[in-house]
């Protein structure tokens, strides 16, 4: 059990093998403050136990047969739950179902042959909404499978100030709010203020997300 003052994460796991499903669960449930509340085959069946549970993370393996983790969580998206957050499972990092995953709107990706304690700290991680592995990592796998586009002058990059286009190719870099503070001599506060308000207008969870779109609309490393 959690200890006093800790918020239990509330984790389902979906992959389609059940020796693997037992292995995560027993992993997970040796925490303290993880409870995995249910098992699903295939991302079907994580999207409806997300949306009977509201669990915190689901845990999904990317690759199952019939409705496969993109698919899944693309479903759980659709259900308009924020603080439900999507951790996908995959044998290799730089993997086009990874991408498409993260597209989908996963908040981040472990290996399967993760740490037991690497695979806890992952799942709290997610939970906290914080960046699972640094944007670098993203920006990695997403340029991996998709060409850099040129910079666009409309759509939702026309409506960012010149700061927030900055902070956002910042990000999109790997770094952190201090570091994007330091670069741009302003208060840590007001590096955040900014990353909230671009989460807001172009509609992104994470900080993961802000690095796919940077990617995709040519302001990967954008200084302004």
């Amino acid at each position: 059990m959690a200890g006093i003052g800790e918020r239990t994460v509330r984790v389902v796991v979906a992959d389609d093998q059940v020796v693997v499903r037992a292995g995560l669960r027993t992993v997970l449930g040796a925490a303290p403050d993880i409870d995995v509340v249910g098992e699903a085959g295939d991302g079907a069946r994580a999207a409806e136990l997300a949306e009977q549970l509201r669990p915190d993370v689901v845990l999904m393996d990317v690759r199952m047969p019939g409705t496969d983790g993109i698919e899944g969580t693309r479903l759980i998206r659709a259900l308009g739950d924020p603080a439900i957050r999507v951790l996908v499972v995959t044998t290799f990092d730089l993997d086009r179902h990874v991408y498409d995953a993260l597209r989908a709107g996963a908040s981040g990706f472990v290996l399967k042959d993760v740490e037991p304690e690497d695979l806890q700290v992952a799942v709290r991680t997610v939970h906290a909404g914080h960046a699972l592995f640094a944007p670098s990592v993203t920006r990695r796998l997403v340029g991996s499978f998709v060409p850099a586009a040129p910079k666009p002058d409309a759509g939702p990059v026309g409506t960012l100030t010149g700061r927030e286009r900055e902070v956002l190719g910042l990000v999109s870099t790997g770094m952190s709010n201090a570091e994007i503070a330091d670069w741009l001599v302003l208060s840590e506060t007001t590096v955040k203020t900014h990353v909230s308000r671009l989460l807001g207008k172009l509609d992104l969870r994470d900080r993961v997300q802000l690095v796919i779109f940077a990617y995709e609309n040519g302001l990967l490393g954008d200084s302004g």
